[in-house]
C-alpha cells in the first residue's frame, strides 16, 4: 500500500512511502486482537480490593449460646457473617489479573489491528518532525491538518524526542509513542496513526515484531 508522505500543514510533499504487506496487509485475526486488549486492560487493574473474613473482624470468639434447648437455631460467636458487623463469606482478596500471551499472537494482533486502520485510510505518514521549542499550539495545530474529522490521535515515532513529546503531552486525545513501545490497545483507541517517515523505514526494516 503506498501512502503519500505531507508535512506538517497537511498538504502533499511530493513524495510517497510503501506500507509493507507483511504488516498492513495481512489477514485480521479479530480474536488476537481481543486477547491482546484483554491482556492489557487487565494489566491496568490494581487487584487490591479487600474484605475481612470473619476471623479479621473485631469481636468475642464466645458462643452466643449453647447449642441445643434454646428453640432458636444454633449460633457461633457475634462475628458469624449473618450479622452486622461479620467477616464477608468469599469475599475479595488482593490477587493480581495479569496473564500470558504467547509472543506470536500479540504480533499477530499488532498487525492485524494496524491492517484495519490502513484499510478505513486512517494511517497517516508526516515528514520527519523538527521541533526546536516544545510548543503545544503549533503540535495541535499539525494534528487538526493531519488527522481531519477523528478525535484521537497517536504519533509513532521512531527514537524518543524530547521536544515532540513536551509539544503533545497536554493534549487529552493525542498519544506520543515509540515504534517499538506500541501495543495492539493503543491502535485500535486512536482513530488516526500518525507515522513519521523514518518510523516507516523502520517498519520495512522489521522493527514491530516483539524480539
Amino acid at each position: 500500500m503506498t501512502v503519500d508522505v505531507l508535512n506538517i500543514r497537511g498538504e502533499k510533499t511530493g513524495r510517497s512511502v510503501e506500507l509493507p504487506a507483511d504488516i498492513f496487509g495481512i489477514e485480521p485475526n479479530d480474536h488476537c486482537i481481543y486477547l491482546a486488549v484483554k491482556q492489557y486492560m487487565a494489566a491496568q487493574r490494581q487487584g487490591t480490593h479487600k474484605t475481612k473474613g470473619r476471623s479479621e473482624v473485631q469481636g468475642s470468639s464466645k458462643k452466643l449460646h449453647k447449642q441445643k434447648g434454646t428453640g432458636g437455631s444454633r449460633k457461633g460467636n457475634i462475628r458469624n457473617p449473618l450479622y452486622k458487623g461479620g467477616g464477608t463469606m468469599f469475599g475479595p482478596k488482593p490477587h493480581s489479573y495479569t496473564f500470558k500471551l504467547n509472543r506470536q499472537v500479540k504480533n499477530i494482533a499488532k498487525m492485524s489491528a494496524l491492517t484495519y486502520k490502513a484499510r478505513e485510510s486512517k494511517v497517516v505518514v508526516v515528514e520527519d518532525l523538527a521541533i526546536s521549542t516544545p510548543r503545544t499550539k503549533d503540535f495541535a495545530g499539525m494534528l487538526n491538518a493531519l488527522k481531519g474529522e477523528s478525535r484521537k490521535t497517536m504519533v509513532i515515532l521512531p527514537a524518543y524526542d524530547q521536544n515532540v513529546y513536551l509539544s503533545g503531552r497536554n493534549i487529552a486525545s493525542h498519544k506520543t509513542a515509540l515504534l517499538h513501545d506500541i501495543n495492539t490497545y493503543d491502535i485500535t483507541n486512536a482513530n488516526v496513526l500518525i507515522f513519521t517517515e523514518s518510523a516507516v523505514s523502520k517498519l520495512n526494516e522489521g522493527e514491530l515484531t516483539e524480539a
